[in-house]
């Protein structure tokens, strides 16, 4: 199997949105970001641009776990070509070359984008979320389209510089939230446009999932002493942009980086954009006017856990302004999850049967609607809607959906213009949970938390050197 060599790191050119060494401080960098890409706020469809070839030349940039899921959706599209494929772990690139025998394998991502040029047209990025924003923003200045798993990117300052970018070069882009194109959220998004359930007064989300934060359970810190790293794996190149740290098996690769500051944004901004979207859409919300969050008491408690790790139990709040939607001119959504829980009030309108692990709850003046993960709505009280006509949907799949709108055949949904403000809320909460009980109130402008200096340095990292875009 050929594999090319893995490059120096070649000199970069500084991305005219990110900060460079003349000295600019991050307030004004911030700022000046903030007034930039105010256009970005404007919701627009991506430009449709057809591909330049016969079928869709589709390279996947992490082809292990998601990324693998990811690869089996878009081959059963008639019309892509899976071209190339990179992973920094060899396993993970054996078992998809054995799958699609005629692309060429990368182990840089870097190099796959510099080696292809025009022979791909689209790629799939599906690799641990701090480098998220640099492999798609290289992609999207190639002028690739792009399909990147959720959250968008790892920090609030990067979702803002991707969105602008996207919508300033016109390629088609989809954020990876399988269930927004399910028959069922797209039912409750049309529920919440109509006005069913009256004027919205209160969103309850939560993500309780029994077993699935046990990925999260780490104490921390981090090991001072590492071990050999497997033949099989580019640890550098898996660190990225991260701070460098010696490698360690069974805490990082290939699914525990979540828990890990460095590398994951959390349960809130793991599975946050999934349940988030149909509210955000069916109401068209903007963006919040301040957040909180109250955490786990041992993991607030302690410096070691709170200077590497996220904390396995999460109460955001955010305030969002209100509109015509609304019952008030604010609106209030609630996050619960690990050891928080809804209220008990909320949690008795769905009493007939247990109340759903992983799910929204939105409470209006004339019902309510509870939205669980990827089905459909449940309108409640549920004999008031018993009469109440179901629209009918044609079926879709996400990722095909993105692929059609590559080739220039329909206008794509979850494209960054739309999610990428709704990704910022999402991580303007795991902001909040770096500085618990601190209510911060958001500038989206000038991207500022005026009140809390201490909480708006996280709305960035520094890049470990070599990295910058």
């Amino acid at each position: 199997m050929h594999m090319p060599a893995q490059p120096a790191i070649a000199p970069v050119r500084t991305h005219p949105l990110l900060p460079c060494s003349s000295g600019v401080s991050r307030r004004r960098f911030l700022t000046g970001v903030g007034v930039a890409l105010g256009a970005a706020w404007v919701s627009r469809w991506p430009l449709r641009a057809a591909s330049p070839n016969a079928a869709l030349q589709h390279a996947g940039i992490g082809v292990g776990g998601m990324g693998w899921v990811d690869l089996q959706n878009f081959r059963q599209h008639p019309q892509v070509r899976i071209a190339a494929l990179c992973d920094v772990d060899e396993n993970h690139l054996k078992a998809a070359a054995a799958a699609f025998p005629e692309a060429r394998l990368y182990r840089d991502w870097r190099e796959l984008l510099a080696t292809e040029g025009d022979r791909i047209d689209s790629v799939h990025v599906a690799v641990p979320d701090h480098m998220h924003y640099p492999i798609c923003q290289t992609a999207i200045r190639a002028a690739k389209h792009v399909y990147c798993q959720k959250p968008m990117c790892h920090d609030v300052a990067e979702v803002r510089w991707l969105t602008q970018a996207a919508s300033a070069l016109g390629v088609v882009t989809q954020l990876g939230i399988q269930g927004a194109s399910s028959t069922g959220e797209r039912m409750a998004v049309q529920f919440l446009r109509e006005g069913r359930l009256g004027k919205i007064q209160h969103i309850y989300l939560c993500s309780n999932r029994p077993g699935a934060i046990e990925d999260y359970r780490l104490p921390g810190p981090r090991p001072t002493r590492g071990e050999p790293v497997p033949p099989t794996l580019d640890w550098d190149l898996w660190l990225g942009n991260a701070p460098k740290r010696p490698y360690a098996s069974g805490i990082y690769h290939p699914v525990k980086w979540r828990a890990w500051l460095d590398f994951g944004t959390g349960w809130s901004g793991d599975i946050g954009c999934h349940l988030f979207d149909a509210v955000w859409k069916g109401l068209g919300l903007r963006p919040p006017r301040s957040v909180v969050a109250k955490v786990q008491s041992s993991w607030k408690d302690s410096a070691t856990r709170r200077a590497d790790t996220w904390p396995q139990g999460n109460h955001i709040t955010w305030v969002f302004p209100g509109n015509a939607l609304t019952a008030d001119k604010e609106l209030v959504v609630d996050w619960f999850d690990g050891e928080f829980y809804p209220p008990e009030e909320i949690r008795a309108l769905y009493s007939v049967r247990d109340y759903p692990p992983e799910s929204a709850m939105v409470v209006g003046t004339e019902g309510a609607i509870l939205i669980t993960h990827a089905s459909g709505p449940i309108l409640l009280p549920e004999d008031k809607f018993e009469d109440l006509r179901r629209p009918r949907l044609e079926p879709r799949n996400h990722y095909h959906h993105f692929v059609d709108a590559c080739l220039g055949t329909v206008r794509n949904d979850s494209h960054f213009a739309q999610t990428g403000p709704m990704t910022e809320a999402v991580l303007l909460g795991t902001v909040a949970i770096r500085v618990p009980d601190t209510k911060l109130l958001w500038e989206p402008e000038t991207m500022r938390i005026p009140n809390a200096p201490d909480a708006e340095r996280h709305l960035r990292r520094d890049y470990r050197e070599g990295w910058t875009v």
